[in-house]
């Protein structure tokens, strides 16, 4: 009777022994797979924030090119950036002109690699000369004219938005036809919608600090 009482505590004594070390074993793998995860996290992190540092780099050195070579007019808005370039028109006309050409291409570059999930609205304008319903269908033609530009080289044409303001916003109020400062009425602005866009808004908005 004895002999069976120590062989069932020995046989207890052993079951609880290797219940412990499984259990210790147990923890021990599912502490390295926690572990695993967590490197693997903070890799991807890493690589995330080293990824966003490269494009607000790449993204505020072409904006000092659009501004130091094409003269372009950066600036942050609520949920965008407004982009204002000297693309200008001759009177009464909705031609890109070629001088224009180089800073469109440039823009279409930029825009491709940073906003490619943004809405682009192309802002177009006229000079006062005339009606104010004749020049809202002018600017709203040099908006169309540079929406085909741009697809042209590449961007698509469901992301850009034509849009005419004719006579508003004049650049030098009443300048006109041949007037000191009327081309410069004669434009288009483009504003890049970033909102709901995080990536796009943080990046624009470190690389316009």
């Amino acid at each position: 009777m004895s002999m069976n009482i120590r062989s069932i505590s020995a046989a207890l004594l052993g079951v609880s022994v290797m219940a412990g070390c499984v259990t210790k074993g147990t923890f021990r793998r599912e502490m390295d797979a926690r572990k695993s995860e967590l490197n693997a996290e903070v890799a991807a992190r890493t690589a995330a924030d080293s990824a966003l540092a490269g494009d607000i780099a790449a993204l505020r050195n072409d904006m000092q090119t659009l501004r130091t070579e094409f003269g372009a007019r950066i600036t942050a808005m609520e949920e965008g950036v407004r982009f204002a370039f000297p693309v200008n028109f001759a009177f009464d006309d909705a031609t890109v002109r070629p001088e224009d050409q180089a800073a469109l291409d440039r823009f279409a570059q930029v825009a491709s690699k940073f906003y490619a999930g943004s809405v682009i609205t192309v802002e177009g304008f006229a000079d006062p000369a005339g009606s104010a319903r004749y020049n809202v269908d002018l600017s709203r033609r040099r908006a169309e004219a540079v929406r085909s530009y741009l697809v042209g080289k590449g961007m698509t044409d469901t992301q850009l938005k034509p849009i005419g303001y004719g006579e508003s916003r004049q650049v030098v109020p009443g300048a006109q036809r041949d007037d000191t400062g009327a081309e410069l009425n004669r434009r288009v602005v483009f504003v890049v919608e970033t909102k709901g866009d995080s990536t796009a808004t943080r990046v624009t908005a470190s690389a316009l600090r």
